[in-house]
């Protein structure tokens, strides 16, 4: 089934070049089917490529997946054009009245500040609070899981000597987990991060690792009470996109270190290789079975 988008949405023309299925919003309201809601909090700068990253993986699905984009009121990104976010994009007093099957938090380029000192911190923790009694469940992509552990479950992040940079790959510690179904034993997740979580501490929460690595740690947790899934990598990524993120530091001059099992021969001439990709389309479509199996069908009883 497709999923949809806001009519117009300028990422259509690349999802289409791709073979993404996509329905236009007058094409699904005659439609006699109830679509997964899924509202994306996107946070990151560059936020036209999280839309497709995000729409590709929803689209490989056979539900029909409603995405509606959201953006903070009290920062204003300073990457996207105002008139951009005006028309495709919703902040929560536009959607407070509405209910959805998912909340979804992206990473976002912050993760160094303690979480108090982010600028939309407090609208952040209004939009979770908001999200109990309106999304049946959350997704936290890296610095968003992060986010979502720290205020479901009082978790803390914590500073890592160097940036975790690169693509490592992770192991399955659980056995029989519904949402890493069709896995291999060890699968690749790219990293870009300064900070982790720490393992005992999110073991002591309550909370099940999913997936983690002996270099980059953990990679994937979830809540077994909520079903919330908290990804602290970024299996959504292009091939390209470390790629951009490395050259970007070192034509500031920063001097940054070559990303990990990344670059064929650690030659930045040569184009790096998405391996993670089939474990991407995977995991979401894990995700949205198991969401799709869980959720009411009358998202209003979520109000309680």
């Amino acid at each position: 089934m497709p999923i949809k988008v806001p009519d117009n949405l300028p990422a259509m023309e690349t999802l289409t070049s791709e073979g993404v299925d996509l329905i236009t919003e007058q094409t699904a309201a005659r439609q006699d089917i109830r679509p997964l809601r899924l509202l994306l909090l996107n946070l990151m700068p560059k936020k036209k490529d999280t839309e497709i990253q995000f729409a590709r993986l929803f689209g490989n699905s056979p539900l029909q997946v409603d995405m509606l984009l959201m953006t903070t009121a009290s920062y204003t990104p300073r990457n996207t054009e105002p008139a951009y976010l005006r028309r495709f994009y919703r902040q929560l007093d536009d959607v407070r009245g509405q209910f959805f099957d998912a909340l979804i938090i992206t990473g976002a380029p912050v993760e160094t500040l303690p979480f108090e000192e982010v600028q939309y911190w407090p609208e952040l923790e209004q939009i979770m609070d908001w999200s109990r009694n309106h999304c049946f469940r959350r997704l936290g992509i890296c610095w968003g899981a992060q986010v979502l552990m720290k205020h479901f479950h009082s978790l803390e992040k914590y500073q890592l000597a160097d940036k975790l940079f690169g693509v490592y790959d992770h192991a399955l510690p659980l056995e029989n987990s519904r949402l890493m179904q069709g896995f291999t034993d060890s699968f690749p997740m790219p990293v870009s991060r300064y900070t982790y979580n720490k393992e005992d501490e999110i073991i002591a929460a309550g909370l099940s690792v999913l997936a983690r690595s002996d270099k980059a740690g953990v990679g994937m947790v979830r809540c077994p009470s909520s079903g919330d899934l908290y990804v602290l990598n970024h299996l959504e990524y292009d091939a390209d996109t470390l790629a951009a993120e490395y050259l970007r530091d070192a034509n500031l001059g920063l001097d940054p270190a070559l990303p990990v099992n990344y670059f064929p021969s650690d030659d930045v001439a040569h184009a790096p290789v998405n391996s993670w990709r089939p474990f991407a389309y995977l995991l979401m479509a894990n995700w949205l079975n198991d969401l799709y199996r869980d959720t009411p069908y009358a998202l209003e009883s979520l109000k309680g």
